[in-house]
């Protein structure tokens, strides 16, 4: 015989520090990439894009590329999840501006940049999730797709930033591709373990 437990909520300072910490690691992932020139998938993938072709800050293109999304996000995920999420990416583009006021890096390896950054941001973005936010764009999607349809939303994101990183060949150097490939890969490993439909149900 099995006892149902009934599922509490979190509270709102519950969600406060989720957002504020997952973001915050997020961000020193984003700072780690930057530093030596990686890309990640999805919305922020193609704001590193941006960033490494024009003048333009990883910050500032990321919250505008944000934006189209927020309707279907309305629209298929309600207030509550909307809010959140767009919160979450506003302290992105926040922090990810004044990371390097704080911390910079004389030298930085690569592969450990990719793998180690897309640890920590990962851990950000598993923290998001549990608490009923997102960074936006595909994350949107991705999310959907797992409450309606039970797609993994590591390995769904994982073939989206797969191919977010393959369409950079004119940008970035092949080598660093090659690289960022094993940072998505790190990133979601940590989602399509720690993030399976119906385990956490906690919002």
């Amino acid at each position: 015989m099995s006892l149902k437990k009934d599922v509490v909520k979190h509270s709102f300072l519950e969600d406060i520090q989720a957002m504020v910490i997952g973001t915050l690691l997020i961000s020193l992932g984003v700072t780690m990439y930057g530093e030596v020139g990686l890309l990640t998938g999805g919305t922020a993938g193609l704001a590193f894009l941006v960033q490494y072709s024009t003048s333009l800050s990883f910050g500032t293109v990321f919250f505008v590329i944000n934006l189209p999304f927020y309707w279907l996000s309305i629209k298929q995920m309600g207030w509550e999840f909307t809010s959140k999420t767009f919160f979450s990416v506003f302290l992105v583009s926040f922090f990810s501006e004044m990371t390097p006021n704080f911390i910079q890096f004389e030298a930085m390896n690569s592969l450990y940049a990719s793998i180690v950054g897309g640890f920590l941001i990962g851990a950000g973005f598993l923290m998001l999730f549990r608490h009923n936010a997102s960074l936006g764009g595909l994350n949107i999607l991705a999310r959907y797709l797992a409450q309606t349809r039970g797609v993994s939303m590591g390995k769904f994101q994982m073939c989206v930033d797969s191919a977010v990183i393959f369409l950079s060949v004119f940008t970035v150097d092949w080598i660093l591709i090659v690289v960022s490939i094993l940072g998505a890969i790190a990133l979601n490993s940590i989602i399509a373990v720690n993030h399976k439909p119906g385990r956490y149900n906690i919002t």
